[in-house]
């Protein structure tokens, strides 16, 4: 097995690691993104980024159907939140500062 990338990270005590921000970049994963941990026969970790979970056919299945039970029931699926959920939310949120087109720099914990 040739090495194209080769980093090393640390285990927390919690089992939690940072995976490097070359190997992020290797395989095109971000914030929020999902990862696959494969172990082969002689113990060497493979990691791999879960493609779109449409392609995986149970979930594709399962979105079809709440797209179709929505578009067919609208008045039951889609309502609007109550006022009290939307003050939940907004207290939950207040002290966040997000920015959806910055660009994550430096290491990131999933």
């Amino acid at each position: 097995m040739t090495s194209v990338l080769k980093e090393e990270s640390t285990i927390t005590a919690k089992g939690q690691t940072t995976v490097p921000k070359s190997v992020r970049q290797a395989l095109g994963v971000d914030y929020g993104g999902r990862i696959t941990f494969t172990v082969d026969a002689q113990r060497r970790v493979i990691v791999e980024k879960v493609e779109d979970e449409a392609a995986d056919p149970v979930v594709g299945s399962f979105l079809n159907f709440l797209a179709q039970d929505m578009a067919a029931n609208p008045q039951r699926s889609i309502v609007p939140l109550t006022p009290e959920l939307r003050s939940r939310v907004a207290a939950l949120v207040e002290d966040l500062e997000s920015d959806p087109g910055e660009t994550i720099d430096g290491e990131t914990v999933l």
